[in-house]
Order: structure tokens, then sequence, then C-alpha cells
């Protein structure tokens, strides 16, 4: 994950849903038809043998209906990711921002194990080549996952389990780095106990002392696909 995101940088960047973009007034029904489509698609395909013509078909459109809402088929596919990563992954709330983060984590690296979560390498090497569609990924996907886990630290701070004056932006990176240096480079799995031990760690040097002794009686259970995921 990024660094470092701010609201002028994100400013910078066009949606591709900026209001005057052609064809934007969409039927509700259609796009989830096109996203689910292209998610089932995704999971069995890499991005670059998933063409618009087999969205089209398997979604029961047009591929100029497609065409009219995104310049391209890769901008339907994270969409289509967007959609899939925010229904699998949700923000925990279990009353530790530590545990939070473990569960959190937990399920980001089952997604990321996926069939569809092994796309996120894919876009990566597509926006090698296309440095705007590397900016959309990072504005529309990215940004978008860290002001999810901002909310899970804010309210550690607010309990007083989180030091502060300890920079969020480079923790995020702490959590999170890991795993897609993990993700990208593949020489580690991406299991349950790993990713809790990743966030204990971190946790030893931001937590705040006396909220220590109360995260012992948390438990956080190991997500149903831990065991599959050690033999990735």
């Amino acid at each position: 994950m990024p660094a470092k995101d701010t609201p002028a940088k994100r400013a910078a960047v066009p949606s591709p849903k900026t209001p005057g973009i052609r064809g934007r007034h969409r039927s509700v029904e259609a796009e989830a038809s096109i996203l689910k489509a292209t998610l089932r698609l995704l999971e069995r395909d890499p991005l670059s043998k998933v063409t618009a013509d087999a969205i089209a078909r398997r979604a029961g459109v047009s591929k100029a209906t497609i065409y009219k809402w995104w310049p391209n088929k890769r901008m339907v596919a994270l969409d289509a990711y967007l959609a899939g990563m925010t229904e699998r992954v949700t923000v925990p709330d279990t009353g530790s921002a530590e545990a939070d983060f473990i569960e959190q984590l937990q399920a980001v690296m089952a997604f990321y194990v996926s069939p569809l979560g092994r796309l996120f390498g894919q876009f990566i090497a597509e926006g090698q080549s296309d440095p705007g569609f590397l900016a959309l990924f990072r504005e529309r996907f990215l940004y978008a996952r860290r002001d999810a886990a901002r909310i899970m630290w804010r309210r550690g701070v607010e309990r007083g389990e989180i030091r502060k004056e300890i920079d969020a932006e480079i923790v995020l990176d702490l959590v999170y780095g890991p795993m897609m240096f993990r993700l990208l480079a593949g020489h580690g799995s991406l299991n349950a106990c790993e990713s809790e031990a990743m966030i204990r760690a971190i946790f030893g040097g931001i937590g705040a002392p006396v909220c220590r002794s109360a995260l012992k009686a948390i438990t956080v259970r190991p997500r149903a696909t831990s065991a599959r995921n050690a033999k990735s």
C-alpha cells in the first residue's frame, strides 16, 4: 500500500464516474449483471484472456453498453474487483483495535490467495505500461482500502489502545506491506497464523501499555480458509 495519500493527490486523479462522462446514468440491474459476469470470468481466467465480448455475453448485454459506461475492460475489471473485495473483506469491530486488525488482515490475506484476489498482481503489471490506469487503481482501490483501515485505527486511538503520537500512515504500511511483499514476491505464505503474528508484533510497539492485559481476554477465531491458505 502507498505510504501517503492526500486529498490533493486524490483530486488530481479523475474518477471514471465523474459527472460529464458520457453514459454515466446507468441501469442498476445491467451494471450489477456486468460486474457479476466479470467477477465470474476473472475467477476462471486472467485479465489478458477476458474480453469485453465474453463479459457482454455472460451479462446478457451488448458490448456497446459496456463501452458506454467504461472506457475499456480493465476499468470494468477494476470495478468488479473492488466490489468483490468490499463484499468479502469487512471492517470488524470486536472492541479491540488489535483484534480488529488481526481479523481484517486474515480476511484480506484469504482474499488475495483466492482466484479473484490474484488479479492484484495483474493490475500492477497492467499499470506498468499505463500510468493512467495505475493512478486510477490507487485511487479507486488502494486508497479506499486504506480509508477503511483508518476507521479501525481511529477507534483504537480514541479508546486509548494505540499511542496517538504514532503516524497512522506509517503503521498502515507496516500492517499491509509484508502481505503485499509476500503476495508479489511469493517468498512466504499468506495464512491466518502469520497474519496474527504480524499484527501482534506491530502492536507490541504501538499499543498503549495499559491496554495490553485487556487484550488477552479477546480471542480471534481463525478464518475457515486458513488451513487451505497455509498451503499457498
